[in-house]
Protein backbone atom coordinates (compact mmCIF):
# COMPACT_ATOMS: atom_id res chain seq x y z
CA UNK A 1 0.00 0.00 0.00
CA UNK A 2 3.18 2.38 0.73
CA UNK A 3 4.36 1.89 -2.80
CA UNK A 4 1.42 2.51 -4.20
CA UNK A 5 0.89 5.99 -2.58
CA UNK A 6 4.14 6.72 -3.07
CA UNK A 7 4.14 5.93 -6.79
CA UNK A 8 0.76 8.30 -6.46
CA UNK A 9 2.59 11.25 -5.18
CA UNK A 10 5.30 10.90 -7.95
CA UNK A 11 3.06 10.47 -10.39
CA UNK A 12 1.13 14.02 -8.69
CA UNK A 13 4.59 15.86 -8.28
CA UNK A 14 5.24 15.14 -11.99
CA UNK A 15 2.40 16.24 -12.93
CA UNK A 16 2.06 19.83 -11.08
CA UNK A 17 6.15 20.01 -12.59
CA UNK A 18 5.42 22.18 -15.59
CA UNK A 19 2.96 24.41 -13.89
CA UNK A 20 5.65 25.01 -11.01
CA UNK A 21 8.31 25.64 -13.40
CA UNK A 22 5.74 28.18 -15.04
CA UNK A 23 7.28 31.61 -16.13
CA UNK A 24 4.98 34.67 -16.14
CA UNK A 25 6.12 37.59 -17.78
CA UNK A 26 3.86 41.11 -17.53
CA UNK A 27 3.18 42.86 -20.93
CA UNK A 28 2.13 46.33 -20.93
CA UNK A 29 0.24 48.96 -23.61
CA UNK A 30 -1.68 51.95 -23.26
CA UNK A 31 -4.49 51.10 -26.26
CA UNK A 32 -7.71 50.75 -25.35
CA UNK A 33 -10.00 46.95 -25.83
CA UNK A 34 -10.92 46.47 -29.54
CA UNK A 35 -7.64 49.01 -30.65
CA UNK A 36 -5.67 46.47 -33.04
CA UNK A 37 -2.49 46.86 -30.63
CA UNK A 38 -4.64 45.29 -28.06
CA UNK A 39 -6.06 42.46 -29.78
CA UNK A 40 -2.57 41.59 -31.32
CA UNK A 41 -1.08 42.00 -27.54
CA UNK A 42 -3.77 39.48 -26.19
CA UNK A 43 -2.77 37.29 -29.49
CA UNK A 44 0.69 37.51 -28.65
CA UNK A 45 0.11 36.06 -25.21
CA UNK A 46 -2.11 32.85 -26.03
CA UNK A 47 0.51 32.29 -29.07
CA UNK A 48 3.52 32.30 -26.52
CA UNK A 49 1.32 30.33 -24.30
CA UNK A 50 0.72 27.68 -26.77
CA UNK A 51 4.06 27.60 -28.56
CA UNK A 52 6.23 27.02 -25.31
CA UNK A 53 3.85 24.68 -23.88
CA UNK A 54 2.87 26.59 -21.09
CA UNK A 55 6.34 27.09 -20.31
CA UNK A 56 5.91 30.88 -20.24
CA UNK A 57 2.80 32.76 -19.32
CA UNK A 58 2.22 36.32 -20.74
CA UNK A 59 -0.45 38.71 -18.94
CA UNK A 60 -1.56 41.73 -20.51
CA UNK A 61 -1.73 44.98 -19.04
CA UNK A 62 -3.81 47.31 -21.18
CA UNK A 63 -4.73 50.65 -21.25
CA UNK A 64 -1.62 51.86 -19.35
CA UNK A 65 -2.67 49.17 -16.12
CA UNK A 66 1.31 48.73 -15.91
CA UNK A 67 2.21 52.30 -16.43
CA UNK A 68 2.56 54.68 -19.92
CA UNK A 69 4.75 54.10 -22.03
CA UNK A 70 8.03 55.94 -20.94
CA UNK A 71 7.27 53.72 -17.52
CA UNK A 72 7.09 50.43 -19.23
CA UNK A 73 10.55 51.44 -21.19
CA UNK A 74 12.19 52.00 -18.34
CA UNK A 75 10.89 48.81 -16.33
CA UNK A 76 11.50 47.15 -19.18
CA UNK A 77 15.67 48.41 -19.18
CA UNK A 78 15.46 47.34 -15.37
CA UNK A 79 14.67 43.97 -16.01
CA UNK A 80 11.12 44.77 -13.98
CA UNK A 81 8.87 44.21 -16.89
CA UNK A 82 9.37 41.54 -20.01
CA UNK A 83 7.47 42.89 -22.87
CA UNK A 84 5.61 46.13 -24.67
CA UNK A 85 3.78 46.90 -27.81
CA UNK A 86 4.95 50.62 -27.37
CA UNK A 87 5.02 54.06 -29.07
CA UNK A 88 6.97 55.17 -31.70
CA UNK A 89 7.52 58.68 -29.77
CA UNK A 90 8.36 57.17 -26.66
CA UNK A 91 10.61 54.83 -27.66
CA UNK A 92 12.93 57.59 -29.32
CA UNK A 93 13.30 58.81 -26.04
CA UNK A 94 15.47 56.07 -25.48
CA UNK A 95 16.71 55.45 -29.24
CA UNK A 96 16.23 58.56 -31.03
CA UNK A 97 16.45 57.24 -34.79
CA UNK A 98 12.84 55.61 -34.20
CA UNK A 99 11.68 58.78 -34.90
CA UNK A 100 13.39 58.75 -38.48
CA UNK A 101 10.12 56.50 -39.65
CA UNK A 102 7.66 59.33 -38.43
CA UNK A 103 9.89 62.10 -40.78
CA UNK A 104 6.39 63.74 -42.67
CA UNK A 105 4.85 62.66 -46.13
CA UNK A 106 7.34 60.03 -46.17
CA UNK A 107 5.25 56.93 -46.69
CA UNK A 108 2.50 56.49 -50.16
CA UNK A 109 0.37 54.19 -47.72
CA UNK A 110 0.61 51.44 -45.10
CA UNK A 111 1.62 48.42 -47.69
CA UNK A 112 4.87 51.13 -48.41
CA UNK A 113 5.57 51.55 -44.79
CA UNK A 114 5.53 47.92 -44.05
CA UNK A 115 7.96 47.19 -46.70
CA UNK A 116 10.58 49.86 -45.52
CA UNK A 117 10.46 48.82 -42.15
CA UNK A 118 10.63 45.19 -42.48
CA UNK A 119 14.16 45.57 -44.26
CA UNK A 120 17.45 47.42 -43.38
CA UNK A 121 15.87 49.66 -41.39
CA UNK A 122 14.16 47.47 -39.04
CA UNK A 123 17.30 45.23 -38.37
CA UNK A 124 18.99 48.89 -37.94
CA UNK A 125 17.02 49.67 -35.34
CA UNK A 126 16.79 46.61 -33.39
CA UNK A 127 20.78 46.83 -33.20
CA UNK A 128 20.34 50.40 -31.46
CA UNK A 129 17.67 49.04 -29.35
CA UNK A 130 19.39 45.86 -28.30
CA UNK A 131 22.63 48.76 -27.04
CA UNK A 132 20.18 50.38 -25.56
CA UNK A 133 18.91 47.41 -22.92
CA UNK A 134 15.78 46.16 -25.07
CA UNK A 135 14.90 43.70 -27.83
CA UNK A 136 12.75 44.69 -30.81
CA UNK A 137 10.83 41.40 -31.26
CA UNK A 138 8.78 43.29 -33.93
CA UNK A 139 7.68 46.42 -35.71
CA UNK A 140 3.24 46.58 -35.23
CA UNK A 141 1.33 49.14 -37.14
CA UNK A 142 0.20 52.22 -35.14
CA UNK A 143 -1.79 53.48 -38.74
CA UNK A 144 -1.00 56.57 -41.00
CA UNK A 145 -1.39 59.67 -38.80
CA UNK A 146 -4.44 62.50 -39.24
CA UNK A 147 -5.51 65.69 -37.31
CA UNK A 148 -8.76 66.47 -35.95
CA UNK A 149 -10.02 69.00 -33.74
CA UNK A 150 -12.66 71.43 -32.33
CA UNK A 151 -11.62 74.84 -33.84
CA UNK A 152 -11.83 74.50 -37.77
CA UNK A 153 -11.57 71.90 -40.94
CA UNK A 154 -7.77 72.02 -41.26
CA UNK A 155 -7.37 72.79 -45.15
CA UNK A 156 -4.28 74.56 -45.76
CA UNK A 157 -1.06 74.91 -43.33
CA UNK A 158 -2.61 78.38 -42.58
CA UNK A 159 -5.71 76.59 -40.71
CA UNK A 160 -3.31 75.26 -38.07
CA UNK A 161 -2.25 78.94 -36.73
CA UNK A 162 -2.39 78.92 -32.90
CA UNK A 163 -4.25 75.46 -32.56
CA UNK A 164 -3.22 73.39 -29.26
CA UNK A 165 -2.62 70.11 -30.67
CA UNK A 166 -1.82 67.20 -28.19
CA UNK A 167 0.97 65.33 -29.52
CA UNK A 168 2.82 62.02 -28.60
CA UNK A 169 6.35 63.29 -26.66
CA UNK A 170 7.99 62.33 -29.73
CA UNK A 171 10.53 65.45 -30.95
CA UNK A 172 9.67 64.79 -34.97
CA UNK A 173 6.14 65.13 -34.78
CA UNK A 174 6.40 68.25 -32.45
CA UNK A 175 8.80 69.61 -35.03
CA UNK A 176 5.99 68.83 -37.81
CA UNK A 177 3.85 70.96 -36.01
CA UNK A 178 5.77 73.74 -35.32
CA UNK A 179 6.57 74.48 -38.88
CA UNK A 180 2.91 74.26 -39.92
CA UNK A 181 2.25 76.94 -37.15
CA UNK A 182 0.19 75.43 -34.82
CA UNK A 183 1.08 74.98 -30.89
CA UNK A 184 2.21 71.06 -30.34
CA UNK A 185 0.98 69.95 -27.15
CA UNK A 186 3.20 66.75 -25.45
CA UNK A 187 0.53 64.67 -23.48
CA UNK A 188 0.29 60.83 -22.18
CA UNK A 189 -2.09 59.15 -24.31
CA UNK A 190 -4.32 58.26 -21.14
CA UNK A 191 -4.89 61.38 -20.44
CA UNK A 192 -6.08 62.90 -24.06
CA UNK A 193 -9.77 62.45 -23.58
CA UNK A 194 -9.96 64.35 -20.75
CA UNK A 195 -8.00 67.25 -22.48
CA UNK A 196 -9.66 67.18 -25.20
CA UNK A 197 -13.36 67.24 -23.60
CA UNK A 198 -12.20 70.25 -20.71
CA UNK A 199 -10.84 72.08 -23.69
CA UNK A 200 -6.81 71.70 -22.68
CA UNK A 201 -5.81 70.98 -26.34
CA UNK A 202 -8.19 72.26 -29.00
CA UNK A 203 -7.15 68.93 -30.65
CA UNK A 204 -4.87 66.24 -31.61
CA UNK A 205 -3.51 63.65 -34.41
CA UNK A 206 -3.63 59.78 -34.43
CA UNK A 207 -4.62 57.01 -37.12
CA UNK A 208 -8.46 56.49 -37.37
CA UNK A 209 -8.30 53.66 -35.20
CA UNK A 210 -6.99 55.18 -32.20
CA UNK A 211 -9.22 58.45 -32.24
CA UNK A 212 -12.17 55.29 -32.77
CA UNK A 213 -11.08 52.96 -29.70
CA UNK A 214 -10.62 56.01 -27.62
CA UNK A 215 -14.28 57.51 -28.68
CA UNK A 216 -12.08 60.69 -29.11
CA UNK A 217 -14.72 61.17 -31.56
CA UNK A 218 -17.35 61.98 -29.27
CA UNK A 219 -15.32 65.43 -27.83
CA UNK A 220 -14.10 66.53 -31.63
CA UNK A 221 -16.17 68.13 -34.26
CA UNK A 222 -13.67 68.28 -37.09
CA UNK A 223 -11.25 65.78 -38.84
CA UNK A 224 -8.98 66.70 -41.88
CA UNK A 225 -6.48 63.77 -43.39
CA UNK A 226 -3.78 64.98 -44.00
CA UNK A 227 -1.65 62.07 -43.56
CA UNK A 228 1.40 63.54 -42.54
CA UNK A 229 3.05 60.79 -41.12
CA UNK A 230 3.40 57.15 -40.52
CA UNK A 231 3.98 55.31 -37.00
CA UNK A 232 4.80 52.10 -36.06
CA UNK A 233 4.37 49.68 -32.70
CA UNK A 234 7.64 48.90 -31.69
CA UNK A 235 6.73 45.54 -29.51
CA UNK A 236 9.92 45.47 -27.43
CA UNK A 237 10.68 42.99 -24.69
CA UNK A 238 13.35 44.03 -21.71
CA UNK A 239 16.92 42.44 -22.62
CA UNK A 240 17.88 41.28 -19.27
CA UNK A 241 14.59 39.17 -19.31
CA UNK A 242 14.61 37.89 -23.18
CA UNK A 243 18.51 36.87 -22.56
CA UNK A 244 17.47 34.81 -19.63
CA UNK A 245 14.99 32.63 -21.88
CA UNK A 246 16.30 29.74 -23.69
CA UNK A 247 17.26 29.92 -27.29
CA UNK A 248 14.72 27.85 -28.22
CA UNK A 249 11.88 30.02 -26.27
CA UNK A 250 13.22 32.96 -27.69
CA UNK A 251 13.07 31.69 -30.95
CA UNK A 252 9.14 30.82 -30.09
CA UNK A 253 8.89 34.17 -28.68
CA UNK A 254 9.99 36.30 -31.45
CA UNK A 255 7.70 33.96 -34.04
CA UNK A 256 4.54 34.82 -31.80
CA UNK A 257 5.84 38.83 -31.88
CA UNK A 258 5.97 38.55 -35.72
CA UNK A 259 2.94 36.52 -35.87
CA UNK A 260 0.77 38.63 -34.09
CA UNK A 261 2.30 41.51 -35.68
CA UNK A 262 0.38 40.25 -39.13
CA UNK A 263 -2.79 40.17 -37.52
CA UNK A 264 -2.35 43.68 -36.33
CA UNK A 265 -1.24 44.96 -39.71
CA UNK A 266 -3.79 43.39 -40.73
CA UNK A 267 -6.71 44.93 -38.75
CA UNK A 268 -5.33 48.70 -39.38
CA UNK A 269 -5.41 47.96 -42.56
CA UNK A 270 -9.11 47.08 -42.54
CA UNK A 271 -9.65 50.00 -40.11
CA UNK A 272 -10.20 53.20 -42.19
CA UNK A 273 -12.87 52.82 -44.88
CA UNK A 274 -14.62 51.23 -42.17
CA UNK A 275 -14.04 53.99 -39.29
CA UNK A 276 -14.43 56.92 -41.62
CA UNK A 277 -18.18 55.77 -42.30
CA UNK A 278 -18.54 55.66 -38.30
CA UNK A 279 -17.35 59.25 -37.87
CA UNK A 280 -19.59 60.39 -40.35
CA UNK A 281 -22.75 58.65 -38.99
CA UNK A 282 -21.71 60.53 -35.50
CA UNK A 283 -22.15 63.77 -36.96
CA UNK A 284 -18.12 64.61 -37.92
CA UNK A 285 -17.23 66.59 -40.90
CA UNK A 286 -14.18 64.84 -42.57
CA UNK A 287 -12.22 67.28 -45.77
CA UNK A 288 -9.36 66.27 -47.66
CA UNK A 289 -6.27 68.30 -47.95
CA UNK A 290 -3.53 68.77 -50.58
CA UNK A 291 -0.61 67.78 -49.33
CA UNK A 292 1.59 69.29 -51.14
CA UNK A 293 1.79 72.81 -49.46
CA UNK A 294 2.01 71.06 -46.30
CA UNK A 295 5.09 68.98 -47.30
CA UNK A 296 6.79 72.25 -48.49
CA UNK A 297 6.13 73.77 -45.17
CA UNK A 298 7.82 70.70 -43.25
CA UNK A 299 10.74 69.97 -45.86
CA UNK A 300 12.60 71.86 -42.48
CA UNK A 301 12.25 68.93 -40.33
CA UNK A 302 14.05 66.54 -43.00
CA UNK A 303 17.25 69.16 -42.91
CA UNK A 304 17.08 69.16 -39.11
CA UNK A 305 16.88 65.59 -38.51
CA UNK A 306 19.31 65.09 -41.83
CA UNK A 307 22.01 67.02 -39.32
CA UNK A 308 21.07 64.88 -36.11
CA UNK A 309 21.07 61.65 -37.23
CA UNK A 310 22.22 61.48 -40.98
CA UNK A 311 23.00 57.60 -41.63
CA UNK A 312 19.76 57.18 -40.35
CA UNK A 313 17.91 59.59 -42.58
CA UNK A 314 19.51 58.38 -45.77
CA UNK A 315 18.80 55.02 -44.91
CA UNK A 316 15.07 55.12 -44.70
CA UNK A 317 14.64 57.73 -47.21
CA UNK A 318 16.43 55.70 -49.56
CA UNK A 319 14.62 52.59 -48.52
CA UNK A 320 11.43 54.67 -49.42
CA UNK A 321 12.35 55.54 -53.14
CA UNK A 322 13.02 52.64 -53.96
Amino acid sequence: MKKILLGAMVAVSMIALPVSAQQVMRLSHNASPGNPKSDASLLFAKLVEQKTEGRIKVQVGGAAQYGEDVESLTNMRLGTLAFSANSQGPTSGIVPEFSVLGLPFLFRDLEHAYKVIDGPVGDKLGELARAKGLVLLALWDNGIRHVSNNVRPIKTPEDLAGIKLRTPPDPITIDIFTALGANPTPLAFSELYIALQQGVVDGQENPFMNIHSNKLHEVQKYISTTAHKYETTPFLASKIVFDGFSKKDQALIKEAALEAGRYNREQSLKSDAKLRQAFLDAGLKINEIDPAPFAEKTKSVYDKWRKAHPEMVELVVKEAQR
